[in-house]
């Protein structure tokens, strides 16, 4: 073939499907809806985009189409509760992950498609309850090259089903003796990340009081929590 019919052919071939900058933000809730949830949206736009990310934040579940989710690097579900996807939409997002798409989860996230095991595995750990009120609780977070830190956060601290940790890799914890009301022991992950086949699943805990999104160290956790849900970040 020529040359120039061979680059003709070429540009008729079909391109890759590239996700774009962008991530998908849901936010529908089926039980319980949290007051914080705009200011959750807002925080992610910020955070994002300064990361080069653009935002579309909707609540449609017929947004999850593999089409339409090819168009995003990862999904982040801020909030969510109940049963919020169908079954095929369920499969959109599940071949979305497993085919290399990411996934973010923030606090009631775990508390989400209850009837579901892949998104089980998916989120880590479903909720189980949670102590009255706001507490302030001692935070540990393991940073991305082994150092731990510590500091103190108020908000709603959430007991788990099972703990997570021999399933993912654990980045913060919550010292129980700190607070009252919690029920998982000496060993209580609170945010945590994992690989997914070819795609990525982080997840945090905290989030249900609109003031958690202003404090430092929440913020750059969630920064950590983008770029590796995004793919910009190897490393979680």
């Amino acid at each position: 073939m020529r040359p120039l019919l061979l680059c003709l052919a070429l540009s008729l071939l079909p391109l890759p499907a590239v996700a774009s900058d962008a991530i998908l933000v849901f936010t529908r809730t089926a039980k319980f809806r949290h007051e914080s949830i705009p200011v959750a949206v807002q925080t992610l736009r910020q955070l994002a985009g300064e990361q080069g990310l653009r935002v579309d934040h909707g609540e449609d579940p017929a947004a999850f189409t593999p089409a339409n989710l090819g168009r995003y690097r990862a999904v982040v579900f801020a909030n969510t509760t109940g049963d919020v996807l169908d079954t095929p939409q369920q499969d959109a997002l599940q071949a979305f992950v497993e085919q290399g798409g990411g996934f973010m989860g923030l606090h009631a996230a775990a508390d989400t498609e209850y009837d579901w095991p892949w998104y089980g595995e998916l989120i880590g750990a479903w909720f189980h309850k949670h102590p009255p009120g706001l507490q302030t609780a001692q935070v540990s977070e393991k940073g991305q090259h082994g150092a731990s830190r510590q500091w103190t956060l108020t908000d709603e601290i959430y007991n788990y089903r099972r703990n997570p940790r021999p399933w993912v890799q654990v980045l913060a914890t919550v010292d129980e003796a700190s607070y009252e009301g919690g029920t998982m022991g000496a060993d209580h992950p609170i945010t945590w990340c994992r690989p997914m086949q070819q795609g990525r699943s982080w997840y945090t805990g905290f989030g249900h009081d609109e003031a958690v999104f202003a404090d430092a160290n929440v913020r750059a956790l969630l920064r950590r929590g983008l770029a590796y849900a995004s793919g910009a970040s190897p490393d979680c």
